[in-house]
């Protein structure tokens, strides 16, 4: 490939030094990744740039549907694949990371240890129902356990965690993540109207928004709906379920390791994924540390970016024909754990908070 040293000195040609070297296999990377990434970015900041016009817009919403609109209305090359995958999986996870510096566990504990046992019960009754409702629709066992996490605990993102963990397909995680941008955006005026119906205050509705709704975004959404001290109540409440992710996605591990799933050779997955671990360690950054406020800025800042970008490039895999081909039974379920996370919540404040 390179000529010989004699023939470097006779052309003048300079000499291949161990920096040259090292960034040289890099640019294939650049060249495969690019692509993708550059794309992802740019619907990320016309996401964040649609949510400053409009505050109630979610970015990690718009850029879900921005991706789901693109994939569906035009032909995507392929070239843009491996940096969307990039995206969908590495990208997803930092942001996950990134979302524990949004957690103070002084905030959560003050929700008082009733509302901490509620909160576990919505969790853990909704991981298990739906997973039990999922065994009885004779669903994949992988597929369920993504629709449960993602309705019970955080959306899209425990949705990610899960994926580290269980032996899931590409589809099971599109389907589970499209399934959580609708059921849970449905929530959202449905919530507020509900609570007002049943004569809840606006802090009482906006506890249910933060334990019954699936995305973080959503349920800043829905706060804002209800007003009053509706969305401070809603989003602790909400990020007291996020604080599940990490012993739930242990518990999947373990149950995945004892049960040998995953193909012959296989690595098996760590007890608790590096994404999880990054994660834990950002809350307790945030909750043992005086965090200056322009740092945590810059976090929230950098995490949506990054899921951003991650939720376009999930919803470039979300093909509606084959949403359309997967049938009525993932629908059934996504219903159905809706449904049952709502009514443990409900039940749960009501008797927390008669």
């Amino acid at each position: 490939m390179f000529s010989t040293p004699r023939t470097k000195a006779h052309l003048g040609a300079p000499q291949t030094t161990v920096e040259t070297r090292k960034l040289l296999p890099r640019l294939p990377l650049v060249r495969s990744y690019g692509p993708g990434l550059a794309l992802c970015a740019g619907a990320a900041a016309v996401s964040m740039a649609i949510n400053s016009l409009f505050s109630g817009a979610s970015p990690l919403v718009i850029a879900i549907v921005l991706g789901i609109l693109m994939t569906n209305a035009l032909r995507l090359p392929a070239v843009l694949a491996p940096g969307l995958d990039f995206s969908a999986k590495k990208l997803l996870r930092w942001g996950i990371v990134f979302l524990g510096l949004a957690l103070a566990l002084a905030d959560i504990f003050a929700l008082g240890a009733p509302m901490l046992l509620v909160i576990v019960a919505i969790v853990a009754g909704g991981i298990l129902g739906t997973v039990l409702l999922g065994t009885a629709l004779k669903m994949r066992r992988a597929q369920v356990l993504l629709i449960a996490c993602g309705f019970s605990i955080c959306g899209a993102a425990a949705v990610a965690g899960a994926e580290g963990v269980v032996d899931s397909e590409e589809e099971d995680v599109v389907t589970a993540v499209a399934l959580v941008v609708i059921f849970g955006s449905l929530m959202i005026p449905f919530i507020p109207l509900l609570g007002q119906a049943l004569g809840m205050s606006a802090e009482l509705n906006g506890m249910w928004a933060g334990a019954s709704i699936h995305e973080i975004a959503q349920v800043v959404a829905a706060g804002g709906i209800i007003g009053g001290g509706a969305l401070g109540a809603a989003v602790i409440v909400k990020l007291a379920r996020v604080l599940m992710l990490a012993p739930v996605m242990a518990v999947l591990s373990v149950r995945q390791r004892r049960a040998g799933y995953g193909k012959p050779g296989e690595k098996r997955p760590p007890i608790v994924p590096m994404f999880i671990l990054g994660f834990l360690a950002m809350v307790l950054l945030r909750s043992t540390l005086v965090i200056p406020a322009d740092v945590l800025h810059a976090g929230s800042l950098l995490q949506t970016s990054l899921l951003s970008a991650a939720m376009f490039a999930l919803g470039c895999g979300v093909k509606i024909r084959s949403l359309i081909k997967v049938g009525a039974r993932p629908f059934i379920l996504a219903a159905a754990s809706t449904v049952l996370v709502t009514g443990i919540s409900w039940v749960g404040i009501e008797l927390v908070h008669p």
